[in-house]
């Protein structure tokens, strides 16, 4: 698979954790930003996929895109 470029208007790294941690830094780093920025998430949690479904439709937010590859989960997040 290849890497989407997708513009975003910040990052968060969450390699290494596990879950909720990756959720957590995505809510923190949400919370700074204006409404219609992009977040993308970075993580290594195959639950990741799971929390973050579910976290964007029950927050409002959209889940604009997402990818895996090679165990590396990416997620791009629309802030309601």
């Amino acid at each position: 698979m290849t890497r989407t470029a997708i513009a975003c208007d910040a990052e968060v790294d969450a390699s290494g954790l596990s879950c909720p941690m990756p959720l957590l830094k995505a809510k923190l780093e949400l919370n700074r930003l204006d409404s219609g920025a992009v977040l993308k998430v970075i993580a290594t949690d195959p639950g990741s996929q799971r929390d973050f479904r579910s976290f964007a439709k029950l927050a409002g937010h959209a889940l604009i895109h997402e990818e895996e590859e090679g165990g590396i989960y990416r997620y791009w997040l629309r802030k309601a």
